[in-house]
């Protein structure tokens, strides 16, 4: 069988720097934990408390939003009771009619100012931190009476006067920080399945 050969002297010099990369992103969400874990307890306490976690993002911030929802719905490691979670990127009427017309800029704070009740728990995911659609839905949830959690890079920092936790990948990269998002969601997830069992009342 014939292989279609990337011709680049350097590309094995470029794949280890770009996987030295990541690791060096990943290996900084040591200094998250504090975060991490205010971010656990908030979602444990909205949970059990007969709330819901709202998700969103765009690009491929939806897509993590959606794996977010996936992993509270179904499950992440263990049987336990499905956990309520919204993603806000999954209706295409709503979006495109929101889009439509309010404008791109709105796609989520419309959602959110019917969906997002107090107490519930808000989870953007924004690589820039300044997305104006994810900037807004924030805003109004926070408006609404629920906690809010932004995911974010390096270039995010202003959300801290916005949200009541962000956790920021340390890179301005936007795969590296998609990587980290990633890890970060998944340590959530357990540590929040870890409080749950099949058992436990709705």
């Amino acid at each position: 069988m014939k292989t279609n050969n990337i011709s680049d002297p350097n590309l094995t010099n470029r794949i280890t720097s770009w996987i030295d990369e990541s690791v060096s992103s990943v290996s900084h969400t040591k200094n998250l934990i504090n975060e991490i874990t205010k971010t656990a307890d908030l979602v444990v306490s909205c949970l059990k408390s007969g709330h819901k976690i709202i998700t969103l993002g765009n690009g491929g911030s939806a897509a993590d939003a959606q794996h977010l929802a996936a992993e509270f719905i179904g499950r992440y490691l263990k049987e336990r009771i499905s956990l309520p979670a919204i993603s806000l990127t999954t209706d295409t009427s709503i979006i495109t009619a929101i889009g439509n017309d309010y404008g791109f800029d709105y796609v989520f704070s419309r959602q959110c100012e019917s969906i997002v009740n107090k107490d519930d728990v808000v989870i953007a995911f924004s690589t820039s931190g300044k997305s104006k659609n994810v900037i807004n839905a924030l805003l109004v949830s926070k408006n609404n009476g629920a906690h809010t959690i932004c995911l974010t890079g390096e270039l995010g920092t202003e959300l801290r006067n916005i949200v009541d936790v962000v956790l920021i990948a340390s890179s301005k990269s936007t795969p590296r920080i998609q990587e980290v998002h990633r890890i970060l969601m998944h340590i959530i997830c357990q540590l929040v399945e870890e409080q749950f069992e099949p058992n436990d009342k709705k």
